[in-house]
């Protein structure tokens, strides 16, 4: 895990094993700032979506208990939307490091649609 300083909060950049590892002890919250056609064509089983388009840091959900962790399609998106919840005063703030693809290059397991049949699979 990475930090760095972003207007006085701290910014944890985690590895797409370390938010996988995580997700799989239900310690975290994954939010997806992608667009809907992105996260309809592939996205990580569970996480949920709230696009950068869209995004308003005041209606994030609480984070007690489970802080939320931001990823993208490469770690750009992701980073802006840290920016913008530190700017509101939103703490803890992280982002997943290099984003889906990112996760994928890790090998680790994602939906996407099958071009032969249309359907959602597990890669």
């Amino acid at each position: 895990m990475k930090t760095e300083d972003l207007i006085g909060v701290t910014l944890q950049t985690l590895s797409p094993q370390e938010v996988k590892d995580k997700m799989d002890n239900n310690e975290i919250v994954l939010i997806d700032v992608r667009t809907p056609f992105e996260y309809g064509f592939e996205h990580i089983l569970g996480a949920l979506l709230f696009p950068l388009a869209s995004f308003d840091p005041k209606k994030l959900p609480s984070q007690e208990g489970k802080p939320i962790v931001f990823h993208c399609g490469s770690g750009m998106r992701s980073h802006k939307i840290a920016e913008l919840c530190a700017q509101a005063g939103i703490s803890p703030l992280a982002h997943m490091d290099g984003g889906l693809g990112g996760w994928k290059q890790a090998k680790l397991p994602h939906m996407a649609i099958d071009p032969n049949t249309g359907a959602h699979v597990l890669k």
